[in-house]
């Protein structure tokens, strides 16, 4: 069972309905045991950081979030969903982050671009990642959908599995163990991101990569 986890600061209608739409047993829940009781989770997100993480903080799920992963259940960030698993971000400061992993999330540096980034733009996959994790099976220079005007700045470069440019460098997913995450939007990106998350729902399964 995958659930995706309702704290009333996701897109999650459209995030199930691609789940959906490929076969997975995916439920949406704000409850922390069927959170404990999942095979893997999705954690969304959208707005800024601070109310995010304060939707998060008041529905008292994050022990459970925390439990899943210490108990290395995969789990899937999408968008802010990403930037909170960091332990801060410049769009709202003062404000912790789940803090999983180390690093920050700045605000985009695209002076001859306008914010938010908006839009499809191109990944380029690391080499490392390539075609195995969320990538098996998706072509270098894919297209997918951004909306954001803040990205993360992980301190461990090597759990960058792709970037994209916009007037520079933009973390466009991560993946660090059984956490993995896109500031993309995968629901939002066509057949691409139904591969992206077709290959989340078969992360561990036999014969995965």
């Amino acid at each position: 069972m995958i659930t995706i986890i309702n704290y009333g600061a996701g897109n999650l209608f459209s995030v199930e309905k691609a789940f959906a739409a490929l076969g997975a047993d995916v439920r949406v829940s704000g409850k922390a045991d069927d959170i404990l009781a999942s095979d893997k989770i999705v954690l969304p997100g959208v707005g800024a950081f601070g109310d995010c993480m304060k939707q998060l903080k008041a529905s008292g799920l994050i022990p459970a979030i925390r439990e899943c992963v210490d108990r290395q259940t995969p789990l899937l960030g999408i968008c802010v969903g990403l930037q909170i698993l960091f332990a801060g971000s410049e769009e709202s400061s003062g404000v912790e982050g789940l803090g999983f992993l180390d690093g920050c999330v700045r605000k985009i540096s695209a002076p001859h671009e306008k914010i938010p980034h908006m839009g499809w733009n191109a990944l380029d996959i690391a080499e490392a990642h390539r075609d195995n994790g969320l990538f098996v099976g998706v072509p270098q220079g894919s297209y997918v959908y951004f909306v954001h005007s803040y990205h993360a700045v992980p301190e461990d470069k090597d759990i960058v599995s792709s970037t994209c440019f916009y007037g520079e460098e933009i973390t466009a997913s991560i993946s660090a163990g059984n956490i993995m995450a896109t500031q993309f939007h995968p629901e939002k990106s066509g057949d691409i991101g139904l591969n992206i998350i077709q290959n989340f729902i078969c992360h561990g399964q036999e014969g995965s990569r």
